[in-house]
């Protein structure tokens, strides 16, 4: 595999398979730049998303888009599409994409989904309903800076909403390995979830849920649903160890019924507690995320791991965002490019081995060639 990654000014040129490409709403939806990269690269798979960051090695783009070319030597790839008009479609787009994509050789599947529409527990086990335990399905929810207006997949040579893509990668030759940690620390009493629908939270311990959140905000109450990204929900099942609890994001807000949406399901019964961070603690828990990465050494050429953090985490880091990255790169061997963004959602493996929808977190998938 040979991997080279650029930006708009000085992207390569050759026959890659597989090109992906992280920017900026404003970027991906400019008049002739899809265009362009179709007309570069006729034969490639191209396909990324919108960001709130772009990660490449060390350093965060913002600026510019970051464009990686893959070019394989014994494995393939592949991409499907699915429309995702309505977060309640999001099992079935799973579900329709793993039958497209199923085949016997299949290993991995890269996920990128439109990151305001999605019910992103649900997309994963669309997925898992068609694919055994032996595929990795990693990837995350698009991104809009933090703005939280409007998200956009690359997919089929145009930039959409509200749309799903996923690319395979076949080939007994690939290794894939991944690692996720967070670094976040719960805080205040441990509620119950007593009321909510899907991804929808409705009522803590018989309280409206937004009233009771907005009374822990204070202030930044007035901010919702971005401050809300410095504040996440920690849910686990009834009597489950805390360390296999999920970290959960607010995606909006409903000041009517005092509801609040998440890019995950929040079930009924689940416990459920605030969570905040120190800096030192994010950078940490990246730190943990590349030491869990076990993955053997490219045979020729090199590889790449693909980071997907959370938005929420760099307004945390802000200026010490650097540091995260910063954290990874340095685990990670000098074979592999380390490319990314940060998202709504990450999707990555946790420590049940199942794919699952991850919030906050620094989320890791290395892929290489043997």
């Amino acid at each position: 595999m040979e991997i080279r990654t650029g930006t708009t000014q000085n992207i390569f040129e050759g026959s890659p398979d597989l090109v992906l490409v992280f920017a900026t709403r404003e970027t991906l939806t400019s008049e002739g730049f899809v265009p362009g990269l179709n007309e570069r690269f006729p034969n490639a798979v191209i396909t990324g998303c919108s960001t709130a960051g772009q990660i490449h090695n060390d350093d965060i783009v913002d600026a510019e888009a970051l464009i990686s070319t893959l070019q394989f030597e014994h494995s393939t790839v592949r991409s499907a599409t699915a429309p995702l008009t309505d977060p309640s479609l999001s099992y079935d787009a799973g579900q329709n994409l793993g039958v497209m994509l199923n085949q016997p050789d299949l290993v991995a599947v890269l996920v990128l989904s439109d990151g305001l529409n999605c019910n992103g527990s649900a997309l994963v086990e669309g997925l898992a309903s068609e694919f055994g335990e032996n595929v990795t399905v990693f990837g995350g929810l698009a991104a809009d800076e933090d703005k939280f207006e409007e998200t956009v997949v690359l997919a089929n040579g145009i930039a959409d909403t509200k749309r799903v893509v996923a690319v395979g990668f076949y080939g007994d030759r690939l290794d894939v390995t991944t690692g996720s940690e967070g670094g976040w620390e719960i805080f205040g009493p441990e509620r119950i979830i007593t009321s909510s629908v899907a991804n929808v939270l409705y009522e803590l311990d018989g309280e409206p849920a937004l009233e009771l959140y907005s009374r822990y905000l204070g202030d930044r109450a007035q901010e919702l649903p971005s401050s809300a990204l410095l504040f996440p929900l920690s849910i686990r099942p009834p009597g489950a160890d805390p360390a296999v609890s999920l970290v959960r994001t607010i995606l909006g807000v409903d000041s009517e019924n005092s509801s609040m949406t998440f890019a995950g399901n929040i079930p009924q019964g689940w416990s459920a507690q605030l969570m905040r961070a120190s800096f030192d603690a994010l950078i940490d828990g990246a730190g943990r995320a590349g030491n869990r990465l076990e993955i053997d050494k490219p045979a020729s050429g090199n590889g790449f791991c693909m980071a997907v953090s959370c938005v929420g985490r760099r307004l945390v880091l802000g200026q010490r965002a650097d540091e995260e990255v910063e954290a990874v790169t340095e685990l990670l061997d000098p074979l592999f490019e380390l490319i990314g963004f940060y998202s709504y959602g990450e999707l990555a493996p946790g420590l049940s081995g199942r794919c699952e929808l991850h919030n906050q977190t620094m989320t890791l998938t290395a892929i290489c060639e043997r």
